[in-house]
């Protein structure tokens, strides 16, 4: 596996491929797992050559702490690139993202506004702004996003429409551990005792797919269903909502023969310890 670390040596690499050839790209901040090895390993079925990024940007934490204590564990990841079949990683500096005098931010407008957006001002900018970059840089035709984060997922597709980019975004289903928790970086921070706690955010979505399954179409009630599991354990609820997939935005009561089929996600954030933990699961068709 080729590893490119600035920006000349990735371009020089693109410019070399044939045009036929398909690249595959999938961005990430290192401290790999298994839902990253799935967005890979897809990414190989799919395309001619894969490309993976590290970079752990600095523009979309909102703490300096919590950028420093971020898992670095770069040879590691390198392992795991190079067994599933990448045939490249980007590894680009501060610099070559942010160079002297850099300036340019993406606003990321309607849809960031709640949920992850109000409780980490600045995080979207950030991340869409380093996207788009990744997205210039590689010039790949396909990138994939794993669904556990989805506000971010439904931003980058939004840019990528508003902006008339020529790549195709692709999501991928979230992996989880046996009970159900999202696998993430940040379940490390977990004690013993609170990762045993951590089951609890997958219980309070599945009350919430089970009361609409029954046939209940209510925020309101979807949202208790959540509340009355997580009420229970030790975790401080940030928020357990429903929203309308299609807009990220709480769903409308009703609707006229005018609007799009409102689909609903139940989505949420909790504070565990020293983890902050989110997760979602599509509930289906209102």
């Amino acid at each position: 596996m080729i590893r490119f670390h600035n920006l000349s040596e990735l371009q020089q690499w693109t410019a070399s491929l044939p045009s036929n050839r398909a690249v595959g790209f999938v961005p990430t901040m290192g401290a790999l797992h298994e839902g990253h090895a799935s967005l890979v390993a897809r990414a190989v079925k799919e395309n001619d050559e894969v490309l993976a990024s590290i970079f752990v940007n600095p523009t979309q934490f909102q703490e300096l702490v919590d950028l420093d204590r971020y898992p670095r564990t770069l040879e590691q990841d390198c392992e795991v690139l190079e067994r599933l079949g990448a045939t490249a990683v980007y590894l680009p500096t501060e610099n070559d993202m942010y160079p002297r005098g850099f300036q340019t931010r993406i606003e990321p407008g309607e849809g960031a506004e709640w949920f992850e957006g109000e409780k980490r001002p600045g995080h979207f900018t950030g991340m869409l702004t380093v996207v788009l970059k990744l997205f210039q840089q590689t010039r790949a035709r396909r990138s994939y996003f794993g669904e556990k984060d989805a506000q971010q997922l439904f931003l980058v597709r939004r840019m990528v429409e508003d902006l008339d980019l020529n790549v195709e975004v692709l999501s991928c289903a979230t992996i989880r551990e046996p009970d159900g928790l999202a696998m993430s970086s940040r379940n490390a921070r977990l004690s013993e005792t609170e990762r045993f706690e951590s089951a609890s955010l997958w219980r309070a979505l599945s009350a919430a797919k089970s009361a609409f399954d029954r046939g209940e179409r209510r925020a309101s009630v979807l949202e208790q269903a959540m509340h009355d599991v997580l009420k229970a354990t030790a975790v401080e609820v940030e928020y357990a909502s429903v929203i309308d997939d299609l807009t990220f935005r709480p769903p409308e009561p009703t609707l006229d023969e005018h609007e799009h089929e409102q689909c609903l996600r139940a989505i949420l954030a909790v504070r565990l310890g020293a983890a902050r933990l989110i997760d979602n699961l599509l509930l289906g068709h209102a």
